[in-house]
């Protein structure tokens, strides 16, 4: 299991060939790669800024992926995660799930996306011509984290 928290861009196509590199007990690989747009709720976005709490952020980023492969058989993840300012086109987050199928990876993504858009200690602001506005989870991010969260249970 692969968790970091960065502060340099990183490349996900290269990152997933890595990641499963002479993985032949895997039949899926699935991967999710989050990007900074150009637009935003306040028009054109100039950059994000994201802040995390240091050593805490990437513990409890460790912990949620744990219970997650352990919860879907997932022999390994990857969660990459950016911190500090990110430009339009940047990759922000980066999870990938290797399993034995399909279904197991992709619900282990999915679970991961979900945790870190709502409940990871991560701090967004946008940045734009009209100043500096922090980022909150929308009410349907915290409908699919509630929804899985349910699946982690069951």
């Amino acid at each position: 299991m692969d968790v970091r928290v960065l502060t340099e861009a990183f490349d996900p196509q290269a990152e997933c060939a890595a990641f499963a590199a002479c993985r032949f007990d895997a039949g899926a690989l699935v991967s999710f790669v989050g990007l900074c747009r150009e637009t935003g709720a306040d028009g054109t976005v100039q950059a994000l800024h994201l802040q995390q709490y240091a050593g805490f952020t990437q513990r409890e980023m460790q912990r949620m992926a744990q219970e997650v492969a352990t919860r879907f058989c997932c022999p390994d993840l990857l969660v990459l995660h950016r911190v500090g300012e990110i430009l339009p086109g940047e990759a922000i987050v980066l999870v990938a799930a290797l399993s034995a199928h399909r279904a197991e990876a992709f619900e282990a993504v999915r679970i991961l996306m979900d945790y870190l858009k709502t409940d990871a200690p991560l701090w967004k602001k946008e940045i734009g011509p009209q100043g500096v506005r922090w980022i909150e989870p929308r009410p349907q991010d915290h409908a699919q984290r509630a929804a899985a969260s349910g699946k982690m249970a069951g």
